[in-house]
């Protein structure tokens, strides 16, 4: 197979990806420009108010995309915003009024956007909760929130809103359940209402009321910009989730100013939503940068076929979590060794080359010599052009990774292809991101510098404090929380940062996972893990040794690469537990552990790991629902780990 060959089989994608964008540009707003655009976001504005003004400029242009049995249904602003208004006049016929909670259990579907800027039509709060929330969580999260109706995807989220109703405690406040695929809910009939079904409702209601729209359009032009748009539970490391209220202002602030950072202003926006639409970042820079922008948004048919998808429609802007980006490099990675070895022969010179321009170019503030320019082109003729293609990113103009930090080599991967990768830092409670990475400032390590209107300042741990209008209204139902949260204007992140000396920020970690050894030395556990997880054969690790005399790993192997390379050498398993016991599987990870070891200062050497015999897993407890290991319970869940590699030694 060739290097050309990789991409042949997604020429159709990307010949029907042309294809889509054309379309889009076709679609092109009259009001598709900077100026416009800064008048519409940052005026008086909400989420609803923008909505209504896309279909009322744009009407029946392309506004969304969901692909059905194959073929992709396309979505106007005016369906969009009709759709929208339907659910806000069913909301209005059961009785919810402005503040109430609903909550959405779901995949991404354009029936996620109707419900939630129907909702905040009237004022009520509209809460995601992640697909992947097993019923407990969820349970949690209804109950504090207290949310009378409940929107759900699927037959599965359907029967965990209904377990979470069932078991001890239930869902007091809860009132109308919702489904959007009905299928196999027949005999759910009493409990359970179709979404269809629901809007049919509000059609009733707006018939049955000659004053229904003048009442919607008057509630709409009643809500200010600083009342509560959304609730976002955190993701709850080292406790329980708190509800964090979001104000439209907060959100159109920080997604119009993160734009305007990125260059998107003016531009093409064509993006695939994938990422779950409770978590953060996929709200702010999917959903509301789509009415910021008046861009497109793909729905993905599922989380895997994202790479499928991206490759068919070639997003201009695409947002990933760290997995996502390692995937991708790893996906091609693998597929290069599929390859003979003079094509294997041929890329490793190109990407060594590839390298050494991108230590210049960022030597030299992102620019290259007319001699590395020509370089850097034949290199991109001969192989990067197909590594983009390959990715479906070869028409994006700006790619984020947000949620956590990505490992150093991903990134210089990515940079190396071209298609370099932003890293910010924000945080729900932020609404978005405050810093964020943008030509000229893109630091290996690094998260940029501010946003407009964004400030911030270091404490005197190296804890960091941001200010602006993008900061939350507070933690529903928890003063406590709030005021040890905001403290004299400022958010409080928890976070420790370095300031770089091209005045860029990077995050040390979490403040209250630093680990002081029994020594006192104050170790950063991330730094470690990441560049443990730099190899293609680590998926998760936890570094531990807080009091204690040395670090220690749990390690938790990439069960389809260790898989591949134990099946390459006849190392015969049936299971993950099988496979991370083989002691060639302990080898190849001792190799890993001493490769990392000698990057670091001796105190911060790994000196015993321990490969865990199960996958890290949600339901479980042991991961959040955005995949961060829960650090609040390592000593309890992995106390026989930790006597293991600590035997009797007591922590002091």
């Amino acid at each position: 197979m060739t290097l050309h060959a990789m991409t042949a089989r997604s020429a159709f994608d990307i010949e029907h990806a042309e294809y889509l964008l054309a379309e889009h540009r076709q679609a092109l707003p009259d009001d598709h420009d900077p100026a416009a655009i800064q008048t519409l976001s940052t005026g008086n504005t909400t989420l609803p108010r923008l909505l209504r003004h896309r279909a009322e400029t744009l009407g029946d242009k392309l506004a969304l995309r969901e692909k059905e049995h194959g073929v992709w249904k396309r979505y106007s602003w005016e369906h969009y915003y009709r759709q929208a208004r339907r659910f806000a006049f069913a909301l209005m016929s059961i009785g919810i009024e402005r503040g109430d909670r609903i909550i959405i259990a779901s995949e991404n579907t354009p029936e996620w956007y109707y419900a939630d800027l129907g909702a905040e039509m009237i004022g009520a709060v509209p809460i995601g909760i992640y697909p992947t929330n097993p019923w407990p969580e969820l349970q949690y999260i209804v109950r504090h929130c207290g949310a009378r109706l409940a929107v759900c995807g699927d037959q599965k989220q359907t029967d965990k809103v209904l377990d979470a109703q069932a078991n001890e405690g239930g869902l007091p406040a809860l009132e109308t359940i919702l489904c959007v695929d009905m299928k196999g809910m027949r005999k759910y009939a009493a409990d359970v209402m179709s979404f269809d079904r629901f809007l049919e409702l509000g059609d009733a209601h707006r018939a049955a009321n000659p004053g229904a729209d003048a009442t919607l359009d008057s509630i709409i032009e009643d809500t200010s910009p600083d009342d509560v748009a959304l609730m976002v539970y955190t993701s709850g490391t080292t406790g329980p989730p708190k509800g964090a209220l979001l104000a439209h202002r907060s959100i159109v602030y920080s997604t119009y100013n993160y734009a305007d950072a990125v260059g998107a202003l003016g531009r093409d926006f064509e993006a695939v939503g994938y990422l779950p639409l409770c978590h953060a970042a996929e709200r702010c820079y999917t959903m509301v940068m789509h009415l910021v922008l008046a861009g497109v948004v793909n729905f993905a048919e599922s989380i895997d076929t994202v790479a499928i998808n991206v490759r068919e429609i070639a997003p201009t802007f695409f947002i990933g979590v760290p997995r996502i980006w390692e995937k991708l490099k790893e996906g091609f990675e693998f597929k290069l060794r599929e390859t003979g070895s003079l094509q294997r022969w041929i890329a490793a010179r190109l990407m060594s080359a590839g390298r050494r321009l991108d230590d210049r170019r960022a030597a030299n503030n992102g620019q290259l010599s007319p001699i590395d320019r020509l370089q850097w082109w034949l290199c991109y003729l001969l192989l990067f052009r197909n590594i983009q293609r390959h990715l479906g990113l070869n028409r994006s103009y700006h790619r984020l990774c947000a949620g956590a930090s990505v490992s150093p080599e991903t990134l210089r991967f990515f940079s190396i292809a071209g298609v370099p990768i932003s890293q910010g830092y924000g945080m729900t409670e932020s609404a978005g991101c405050v810093f964020i990475q943008r030509d000229g400032l893109r630091s290996l390590g690094g998260c940029g510098s501010p946003i407009n209107g964004a400030t911030y300042k270091i404490a005197n741990d190296g804890e960091i404090l941001v200010g602006g209008p993008g900061v939350f209204k507070g933690y529903f139902l928890d003063t406590e929380a709030t005021d040890s949260t905001i403290e004299d204007g400022w958010l409080r992140s928890g976070d420790i940062v370095d300031v770089l000396d091209n005045g860029e920020i990077a995050v040390v970690d979490r403040k209250k996972a630093i680990i002081i050894t029994s020594g006192g030395k104050n170790i950063a556990p991330s730094e470690l893990e990441k560049a443990l997880k730099d190899s293609a054969y680590v998926k998760e690790v936890i570094v531990v040794g807080d009091g204690r005399k040395f670090l220690a790993a749990l390690i938790q192997v990439d069960c389809d690469n260790v898989g591949l390379w134990a099946s390459d050498r006849g190392l015969a398993y049936t299971t993950y537990k099988s496979l991370s016991q083989l002691a060639e599987v302990r080898d190849l990870i001792q190799g890993v552990v001493v490769e990392v070891n000698s990057r670091f200062a001796r105190v911060e050497n790994i000196r015993k790991f321990l490969i865990l015999e199960k996958e890290l897993d949600h339901d479980d407890g042991e991961l959040t629902a955005t995949q961060k290991v829960r650090r609040s319970i390592i000593d309890k869940k992995f106390s026989r780990e930790l006597t293991i590699i600590y035997g009797g030694e007591a922590r002091p």
